[in-house]
């Protein structure tokens, strides 16, 4: 049961009940029911030794332990861990590896997470083989003795492939490794990954959950207490903490989270289902749509399909055509806010990886991603078809 002041949750509270409630308690001086922002950096003590169970900003927070509350109890896990960056957030779990281990990761990852691994943690004496994880057997001859992470990213950035996670989690387990699953792109509204075995859930807190763009920051939820002691010892220790101010635009964010990616699924879909049938778009990259390789297991996995799409125009030049063409669409990075963000991969978000590599993924210089807001529908079908115009 989780306790949030005057108000209990039960073991039965549902999604939406969750994301307002959980971790979240009345100031207890005022009675306020929103969580404060406690912009402080230390805590005064009644006498040596003797606090209120809070002693130095980097090591606790009361604005950030709500959000890390709210974020384990949405997820379904234990404890989770605020940092000042998704990338900071998979820094973290990636120092429960040691010089030695392997790490078996899906091939289709975003790019910072690429650069992450094989430009600096290589440094280290960690070995990484990238995988199409959505090939459970790829996965399992992929193992090795000294595997100890299987890091996935389900639907994977960009071009919405699908791991199992079931099967996953199975596989990992019995080769005595952690699933570790970067849950972004869905946000835990339509998939929880510890539900279907996952050790770790990471999350840009920058997308889905806050929802606004308007603020920077990562989070890990973890499930096995070994890794919960270790990455609070972690987060204490290299004090990359999310700071108490984003912490409450993120909790802002939660409490409407179950609304807003209602929306962000059905634009989604609908701008999908717009392109897949505009001449000239020639591929469509959406889970949702009856032709995606592994819609059926979206539909198992999945509560709905997301606001993440991507689609294949040919070339470099029709894509910048579209990508300048667009007025409501913002051409800009990230995604995950109320308004439609459009982009281009291979220049943006996945710049770091070899242009070999991208090829390799599928990530041409013809592809187009975009993270449906929750503008009408008709508006943003209308955007798009104008700009489409500008190729034909």
């Amino acid at each position: 049961m989780y306790r949030t002041g005057i108000v209990k949750l039960t073991e039965r509270a549902r999604f939406s009940t969750v994301c307002l409630h959980a971790g979240q308690e009345p100031d207890p001086s005022t009675g306020a029911i929103i969580t404060p922002i406690y912009q402080t950096s230390t805590y005064v003590q009644e006498a040596l030794g003797k606090h209120k169970g809070y002693e130095y900003g980097r090591t606790q927070n009361p604005t950030r332990m709500a959000l890390e509350q709210n974020v384990a109890g949405i997820e379904g896990g234990k404890a989770g861990f605020a940092f000042a960056s998704g990338m900071a957030a998979i820094g973290a779990i990636a120092t429960l590896l040691k010089a030695g281990d392997h790490v078996v990761v899906s091939e289709a990852i975003y790019g910072g997470t690429f650069r992450l691994f094989d430009k600096v943690l290589t440094r280290y004496q960690l070995e990484f083989s990238y995988v199409n994880t959505s090939d459970l057997n790829a996965i399992e001859a992929a193992m090795s003795p000294s595997t100890r992470m299987l890091f996935v990213e389900t639907p994977s950035n960009p071009i919405m492939s699908l791991t199992d996670l079931k099967g996953a989690a199975g596989i990992a387990h019995r080769h005595g490794a952690r699933l570790v699953v970067d849950n972004t792109f869905a946000s835990p509204y339509n998939q929880r990954p510890i539900e279907f075995g996952a050790d770790l859930v990471a999350h840009s807190t920058t997308k889905y959950l806050n929802g606004h763009s308007d603020s920077v920051g990562g989070i890990v939820v973890a499930h096995r207490d070994d890794d919960i002691e270790w990455l609070k010892f972690v987060q204490n220790t290299e004090g990359a903490i999310l700071g108490p101010f984003d912490s409450w635009l993120v909790l802002r964010g939660t409490k409407t989270l179950p609304l807003r990616m209602e929306r962000h699924n059905a634009n989604g879909l609908a701008l999908a289902e717009f392109l897949d049938g505009h001449s000239s778009v020639k591929q469509v990259y959406y889970p949702g749509l009856p032709g995606h390789p592994q819609h059926g297991l979206a539909r198992r996995q999945m509560r709905g399909f997301g606001g993440m799409l991507a689609f294949e125009l040919g070339s470099l030049d029709r894509a910048r055509r579209v990508l300048n063409g667009v007025r409501l669409h913002a051409l800009a990075e990230s995604l995950g806010g109320v308004e439609t963000l459009i982009s281009h991969p291979a220049t943006m978000t996945h710049a770091a990886v070899p242009a070999e590599r991208r090829a390799a993924l599928g990530i041409t210089d013809g592809l187009v991603r975009i993270s449906a807001g929750v503008e009408d529908i008709e508006d943003l079908e209308e955007d798009l078809d104008q700009a489409l115009g500008q190729i034909d």
